[in-house]
């Protein structure tokens, strides 16, 4: 497949209603608006059909859950296929009874599933009881081909390690996609918010610099509450997308639904490898222990 040298990547930064049909609308709504516009790959952020749901263990909330292919894949694939866009959505994948993922569809542009990723690192932090709905994902990590190149999905907690980076990338993606749910618990924003949001934009920034790709993290907006008195979880936006060098070209503020466009540049790929070969300089013989948890042993 021959890829484009360039291409816009359209980030779908939304808030979420308790209605998961009214959810998918504006997805597709969003997505036909970004293709409008004239990107190429679009992105919905993580679990986009449902409130963020793991803020409390409800075997109710299993409910949620769909098969792949079903009700979103059929409604995106449609908006795919007419527009001639590939979609990345993330869903609450029914695999089979009592087998639930966390997973992101690949659509191309023909509206058909190009592929699956299921999230393979599971949080389990207060507000975040992923471990009780998710069952770790057992594809691996993930490339697809799309006509603008290869792209590698990540979803969330993926994102804070470079391993799952490194291999996405050494299978041949030159851009990373992060569907993503992430905020602040309201009670830690005041002393810990800032240096939190810095934590997370960094650690994107750094895949993107230390393999040499793009990065976009695709996050939601909103204080979603599981209950009335439930303090609930602030998820502050800023979507962005960074270069192989770590630069951010767009981003989102943290307040509103925006789609962000931006431009990718495959050539920036070549030239900032050349100049930071770090994938040349890797020693692949002295690496045999990353796989171990945790040495005692100097």
């Amino acid at each position: 497949m021959q890829a484009q040298d360039k291409f816009i990547a359209g980030l779908i930064q939304m808030a979420t209603t308790p209605d998961p049909d009214d959810n998918l609308a504006r997805a597709v709504e969003l997505v036909e608006l970004a293709a409008r516009d004239g990107a190429a790959v679009i992105c919905l952020p993580e679990l986009f059909r449902s409130p963020y749901f793991c803020q409390k263990e409800d075997p109710a909330l299993f409910d949620l859950a769909e098969s792949i292919p079903g009700p979103s894949t059929e409604a995106l694939g449609k908006i795919a296929r007419s527009r001639q866009v590939t979609v990345i959505a993330s869903l609450f994948e029914r695999r089979a009874a009592g087998l639930y993922h966390n997973s992101v569809v690949v659509l191309d542009a023909q509206g058909e599933i190009a592929g699956i990723y299921r999230k393979m690192h599971i949080p389990d932090d207060p507000g975040y009881y992923e471990k009780f709905y998710f069952t770790p994902g057992d594809l691996g990590f993930k490339t697809f081909d799309t006509p603008v190149g290869r792209i590698g999905t990540l979803i969330c907690w993926d994102q804070w390690y470079p391993e799952a980076a490194r291999l996405t990338v050494l299978q041949g993606a030159e851009i990373l996609f992060y569907p993503t749910a992430i905020g602040w618990h309201p009670h830690e924003k005041d002393t810990f918010g800032a240096s939190q949001h810095d934590a997370w934009r960094t650690i994107q920034r750094s895949h993107a610099i230390a393999n040499g790709v793009y990065v976009a993290a695709v996050n939601r907006i909103g204080l979603e509450r599981t209950a009335k008195d439930a303090a609930g979880i602030e998820f502050w936006g800023g979507t962005f997308l960074c270069d192989p060098f770590g630069v951010v070209i767009a981003e989102a503020d943290a307040g509103s639904e925006q789609v962000v466009m931006a431009e990718v540049d495959r050539a920036r790929i070549e030239d900032v490898r050349r100049n930071w070969p770090f994938l040349r300089d890797r020693r692949i013989d002295a690496y045999g222990r990353i796989t171990e948890r945790f040495s005692d042993e100097p």
